[in-house]
C-alpha cells in the first residue's frame, strides 16, 4: 500500500481566483524520493501542506479530492495526530522557529509526539550532531545564520524519524556541500521523501522520480531517466547550465570602498577581520562562501546597515540592501503599494517595476499571500525601483525557478552600466551567469554569527 495517496486534489486558497492545485493525483511508496519541479507559484509548497495535513486545516480555502497519509485521511484528522508519521521542512526557515535556543527548539518536537522524557535529549542531540551543527547546541536561535538555520529546522524533523519527510525548498541557504550533504542526510533517515528545490542539479541524483506542476496541474509524473529526458525537451532550464557571452562592461569609478574593515557580534570573534573591497560602477561582485564566512555581514557594512568596528566604509550615491528573508519586512497590503514605498508612492513606476519581475498580473494581491519565489521578485522590485547607485543583494534567488533566475541574471547584467552590484549567493550556477568577479570567502571561527 502507497505511504501516501492524492487523488483527484483540487485546492484554493481563501479570495484566489484560480486553483492551487487543480484535480491533482500521485502516489508515494516506502523508499521514494520525489522531486516536486515547476515555476513560482505552481502549486509546489501547497502540495507539500497538503501531505501534511496543513490544506486545509490550518489554510482555510476550498478542498475537494482526498489524500491519506499513512492509510488516514487528512481531512478526517488534525496535522497534530500526523506529527511522528510527517515531518515537514518549510521553505522560511524563520517562521517554523517556535522557541529561542537551539536545542530547545529540536526537543520540542519530540516532546509533543509524546517521546519518552529520557530519549529525548539524546536523539536531539544525535539529530544536531547528523546535520552538522552540534556546536550551535547552546546557541540562541536568532543569532544563527540563515542557512544554519534549515539545519536547524532539518535536525528537529529528523529527531521524530517519520516516515514521510516533505522538504521545501530545504537547501536555499546552504551552500552547494552542506546542501549535498544535507540531502544525503535526509534521503537516509525517513521511508519516503517528497522534495521541492529550484536548484535541481543535486536533488536530480538521488530522486528516484519527478512530478512537474505548472499552474497547480501534473504535467510529468515519471522515474528519473525519462524525467530528464522530458524536462531536456520540455523545460530545458531546469538541467542545462547557464551561460553568459564572455567579457563585460569595463567597470567605473568606485562607488563603494572598504578598507581594512573589522566586524564583531562578540567580542574577540571577528566575523570579518581587515577586509578590503572595493565595488566599481559597471561591475557585479559575487560574495560565495560557506554558511558562516561573513557574507551577510559584509553586505550588510557595504549597504551601510551595519558600521565597522575597525576601518573605513566609503560610499558614494544611494545604496539599496535586499536582505535575505524579504518577506519578514512587509509593511503594505498590496504589492504595488510595497514596491512605492522607496518612491514617495508613485504606484505608476511601482508597477513598471512589477512588470519587469514578471509581476504585472500581482499589483493587487496582498505580498504574503505570494510564493516565496513571487515575494522575492517583489523586493528586488522594490529596491531597483529606487535606481541606486550601489544594490547589495543577499542570496536572490532563494525560491526562484531556474527560468526566473536567467531572468534575473538578464536583468541584473542589462542595468550593471548604471551602478555597483553585490550579490551575497550559494547559488553557483547563477553565480557564473552574473558575475564579474567572485570572492570565494573562508570560514570564520566556530564561535562567530553571521
Amino acid at each position: 500500500m502507497a505511504l501516501a495517496a492524492v487523488e483527484g486534489l483540487t485546492f484554493s486558497y481563501p479570495g484566489a481566483n484560480r486553483p492551487a492545485l487543480d484535480n491533482v493525483t500521485l502516489s508515494v511508496e516506502p523508499g521514494e524520493v520525489v522531486l516536486l519541479l515547476g515555476g513560482s507559484g505552481s502549486g509546489k509548497s501547497t502540495l507539500l501542506r497538503a501531505l501534511a495535513g496543513l490544506v486545509p486545516h490550518f489554510h482555510g480555502g476550498r478542498f475537494s479530492g482526498r489524500v491519506e497519509v499513512a492509510g488516514r485521511a487528512t481531512r478526517s484528522i488534525s496535522p497534530a495526530e500526523l506529527a511522528g508519521t510527517v515531518a515537514t521542512v518549510f521553505q522560511d526557515p524563520e517562521d517554523q522557529i517556535v522557541l529561542t535556543r537551539v536545542l530547545a527548539e529540536v526537543t520540542f518536537g519530540l516532546e509533543n509526539v509524546g517521546t519518552p522524557p529520557a530519549r529525548i535529549v539524546p536523539r536531539a542531540l544525535n539529530a544536531l550532531r547528523e546535520a552538522g551543527i552540534a556546536q550551535l547546541v547552546e546557541r540562541p536561535v536568532h543569532e544563527v545564520s540563515g542557512g544554519e538555520l534549515q539545519r536547524v529546522c532539518l535536525a528537529s524533523a529528523l529527531a521524530l524519524e517519520p516516515e514521510l519527510l516533505l522538504l521545501d525548498e530545504p537547501t536555499s541557504q546552504l551552500d552547494p556541500e552542506g546542501a549535498e550533504g544535507l540531502l544525503e542526510l535526509a534521503v537516509g533517515r525517513a521511508s519516503a521523501v517528497v522534495l521541492s528545490e529550484q536548484r535541481p542539479d543535486r536533488a536530480l541524483e538521488i530522486a528516484t522520480r519527478v512530478v512537474f506542476l505548472d499552474e497547480g496541474r501534473v504535467l510529468l509524473d515519471a522515474p528519473i531517466d525519462e524525467a530528464c529526458d522530458w524536462l531536456a525537451h520540455h523545460r530545458p532550464a531546469w538541467i542545462e547550465p547557464p551561460c553568459r557571452a564572455a567579457g563585460g562592461l569595463s567597470a567605473g569609478e568606485p562607488v563603494c570602498r572598504l578598507a581594512g574593515v573589522s566586524f564583531a557580534y562578540e567580542p574577540g570573534h571577528n566575523v570579518v577581520d581587515a577586509l578590503d573591497l572595493e565595488l566599481r560602477r559597471g561591475e557585479i561582485v559575487v560574495l560565495a562562501g560557506p554558511n558562516g564566512s561573513g557574507k551577510t555581514t559584509i553586505a550588510k557594512l557595504a549597504a551601510g546597515l551595519l558600521e565597522p568596528d575597525g576601518g573605513v566604509v566609503e560610499r558614494s550615491g544611494r545604496a539599496s540592501l535586499l536582505l535575505q528573508d524579504p518577506g519578514r519586512y512587509v509593511v503594505r497590503d498590496r504589492a504595488d503599494a510595497e514596491v512605492a514605498l522607496g518612491i514617495r508612492g508613485d504606484l505608476d513606476r511601482a508597477r513598471t517595476a512589477l512588470a519587469a519581475m514578471g509581476l504585472a498580473d500581482k499589483a493587487s494581491r496582498h505580498p504574503r499571500d505570494l510564493s516565496s519565489g513571487e515575494r522575492e521578485r517583489l523586493a528586488l522590485a522594490s529596491v531597483l525601483v529606487t535606481e541606486p547607485d550601489l544594490l547589495v543583494i543577499d542570496e536572490p534567488t532563494r525560491g526562484v525557478d531556474p527560468e526566473r533566475k536567467r531572468e534575473l541574471a538578464t536583468a541584473l547584467r542589462s542595468a550593471a552600466a548604471v551602478r555597483a552590484t553585490l550579490v551575497v549567493t550559494h547559488d553557483r550556477a547563477f553565480a557564473a551567469e552574473v558575475a564579474d568577479r567572485v570572492i570565494d570567502l573562508g570560514l570564520v571561527p566556530e564561535a562567530a554569527v553571521a
